[in-house]
């Protein structure tokens, strides 16, 4: 079964900085796409970025300059660097990726809490 395994989420402070990194089975490289997404309280869950094999990155609304998306072919692995956070930006943080099977994967998410 494939899995991806997305890791660092946890607690920071406004105007703080965290990477979050998504683990990726190397069966599935090269990557067509790879995006993270995420899910606040209430709310539905929403693009924050994503990353093509054909394109520049595109990223949700107002987080383009504070989040970077980036992958590591070596390492087989999708990061989201955060910076400047806000206590809008809590949430869950899903890795998805779309493999090089055509098919989309998704993990399990990662909890972002930033305090105020």
């Amino acid at each position: 079964q494939v899995r991806l395994v997305e890791s660092g989420g946890g607690l920071v402070q406004t105007g703080g900085s965290l990477t979050l990194s998504c683990a990726v089975p190397g069966s599935l490289f090269p990557l067509t796409a790879a995006e993270w997404n995420r899910q606040s309280p209430g709310n539905q869950r929403e693009l924050v970025a994503k990353s093509t094999s054909d394109g520049p990155p595109v990223y949700g609304d107002s987080l383009k300059g504070r989040f970077t998306i980036s992958v590591d072919n070596a390492k087989n692995v999708v990061y989201l660097k955060m910076t400047s956070v806000k206590p809008e930006d809590t949430g869950v943080y899903y890795c998805a990726v779309y493999g090089s099977d055509r098919r989309y994967y998704w993990g399990r998410g990662t909890l972002v809490t930033v305090s105020s």
